[in-house]
């Protein structure tokens, strides 16, 4: 694993995009600060730069550097989670601004899957995650279900198999600064 966690990092340091895996499906991700490199992955995806993808974080601490303000009932819910879940917080910064919604959220969940969480230690930010298809077809449960067009539009493609992902999208959860809370997908 550190052998890819090492190539997945180089190819990202330098602006580029991966294909990985995480605790839920598999993820098309790049440096969440990197404007270029999140370009890239919305015309991969051939997705609108309005329908905003989310970024991983690994702690509270970088939680706090993209976010002044989070809602305490956020801590509450990540704690009380029994299954991976993102929550849209109010007003993020230090993020690439084509990844920041056009209502000024940004949807983040923290990450537990090893490779994930290990590439986010080396990274010191937050990593994006999308699942591996092109905007509009069905989400893909596997890594056999992930159409070439995606396979060949990476720089690189992690090569872990993750038997323990659920093959399901993470719950969401959009939690506003004025403690207004609104489950988007369970």
């Amino acid at each position: 694993m550190n052998e890819e966690i090492h190539n997945a990092f180089e190819v990202i340091k330098n602006g580029g995009i991966i294909l990985y895996p995480t605790e839920t499906v598999w993820g098309i991700g790049c440096d969440a600060t990197n404007p270029e490199a999140v370009a890239k992955i919305y015309a991969l995806k051939k997705r609108e730069e309005s329908k905003s993808m989310i970024a991983l974080m690994n702690g509270e601490k970088m939680m706090y550097n993209v976010f002044k303000e989070i809602p305490e009932v956020a801590w509450q819910i990540l704690d009380l989670s029994e299954k991976p879940t993102t929550l849209i917080l109010d007003n993020p910064r230090n993020v690439a601004p084509n990844l920041i919604a056009p209502d000024k959220t940004l949807g983040i969940r923290i990450i537990k899957e090893p490779f994930a969480f290990k590439l986010l230690e080396r990274m010191k930010k937050p990593l994006v995650s999308t699942s591996a298809n092109v905007s509009g077809a069905p989400t893909p449960t596997n890594f056999k279900e992930i159409s070439q067009e995606i396979i060949k539009g990476v720089d690189y493609v992690v090569n872990l198999p993750n038997e323990k992902m659920t093959g399901k999208p993470s719950a969401i959860i959009k939690l506003s600064n004025d403690n207004q809370v609104k489950i988007i997908r369970k």
